[in-house]
């Protein structure tokens, strides 16, 4: 639109536009997201032969703070759902960084340092939970994601304070997996199908919800 400002001097007319959107940060959180829970449940799993803390600089780098920038843009983008899951994902996975550096190696026995984890893991579970039902108005893909991430957590809760759950924080390590899966998915979904401009990738339409006027 322009507008005429005028004063001592000749009237002079400027023009404003409107600032053009940014991209869409949705890919880079959930791709954030996917390698870092990748990493951690690999080595859950005990397919990884290596230190078994290969995650870790990545929980601080890629998965928390990378995640945690996307979650901000999306407070830019008015997306209140993308700005609550990337934020608090990344912010879990800074904090699990922490515990692991700063807590774990003071605690007495593995059985103390896993009490913690599955406290740890139930707070986001229960997070976790509405954000599941509230994926549903996103798209079917999200809805994957946030439901494969759900039944690892559960798993993760139960292996965590089970004095005999390896097997069953291994079955939640290939669960969490699948999760990355799901994620690097929407988010290769979300990167090809926004340059494209149309589905390219399929990610299923979303339940409505209705705004009231």
């Amino acid at each position: 639109m322009s507008m005429t400002m005028g004063g001592d001097r000749a009237a002079q007319s400027v023009e404003v536009t409107a600032l053009p959107p940014i991209a869409d940060p949705a890919p880079l959180g959930l791709a954030g997201f996917a390698l870092t829970t990748f990493l951690l449940s690999a080595a859950n799993a005990h397919w990884i032969r290596g230190t078994g803390n290969e995650w870790l600089g990545y929980a601080f780098g890629y998965g928390g703070l990378v995640q945690l920038l996307a979650g901000m843009w999306e407070f830019k983008n008015r997306n209140v759902f993308g700005a609550t899951a990337f934020s608090t994902y990344g912010g879990f996975w800074i904090g699990l960084g922490l515990w692991a550096e700063l807590v774990a190696p003071g605690a007495k026995s593995v059985a103390i340092a896993n009490n913690d984890l599955g406290w740890i893991v139930l707070g986001f579970l229960i997070i976790n939970t509405y954000l599941l039902l509230w994926s549903l108005f996103v798209s079917q893909a999200v809805f994957m994601v946030f439901l494969t991430l759900e039944i690892t957590e559960i798993l993760l809760v139960i292996g965590n304070w089970n004095s005999s759950g390896a097997n069953i924080l291994k079955a939640a390590g290939v669960l969490g997996v699948i999760t990355a899966a799901a994620a690097w998915y929407t988010s290769a979904a979300g990167v090809v199908n926004g340059m494209a401009g149309r589905h390219v990738l399929y990610v299923g339409k979303p339940l409505e919800l209705r705004r009231a006027n």
